[in-house]
């Protein structure tokens, strides 16, 4: 295609937006929530945490990585428990031994369930493990035999291999019984 003489084209350009600016993605613990380190990545045969001993050294978005003090899971692609931290096994009354290769339905279920947004956990924490990126995502999810109870949940992509981090928040009051 030609223009007519004089008329020029518009040009185009590349700009960056907010949007393109890189998340920073740090290590921790999967067990512990110790950071790696010198916040540095570990040599692939020297995962296993030091600070606890117990936990597999993971990556992660910086701004959804938990704390020692946070409840959190990790949940592999096909929706299974692979490790989950100290504070979830007091707050959920399950050890890790017993929840790792368990579906999360069987530890926890959306909070709202009867609202008719069956898929939201599932599809929440799917979404994190398919697109990886630096996105967190959250739902409102509920211990599975309890009622009454609500917690957002952070959702972010961690690994390797690919998995999410689900950091319950607000959970400053355990969960108790209470006797009608």
């Amino acid at each position: 295609m030609s223009t007519p003489t004089g008329a020029r084209r518009p040009q185009l350009r590349v700009v960056s937006g907010a949007l393109d600016a890189p998340a920073e993605w740090s290590w921790f613990c999967g067990h512990c929530a110790a950071r790696s380190p010198g916040d540095e990545a570990p040599a692939p045969i020297a995962r296993v945490c030091k600070t606890c001993g117990l936990g597999l050294l993971l990556e992660a978005p910086a701004d959804a990585i938990p704390n020692s003090s946070d409840a959190f899971l990790v949940i592999d692609s096909a929706l299974l428990v692979q490790a989950m931290s100290r504070r979830a096994e007091s707050l959920l009354a399950v050890t890790e031994e017993l929840a790792v290769h368990r579906p999360l339905t069987e530890l926890l279920v959306p909070a709202d369930a009867e609202a008719g947004n069956r898929g939201g956990l599932a599809g929440a924490v799917a979404n994190a493990i398919a697109r990886g990126g630096d996105a967190v995502a959250s739902a409102f999810v509920r211990p599975w035999n309890t009622f009454g109870v609500r917690m957002r949940a952070r959702i972010a992509p961690c690994g390797p291999p690919r998995a999410a981090l689900l950091v319950l928040d607000g959970q400053g009051n355990t969960l108790r019984a209470v006797n009608s």
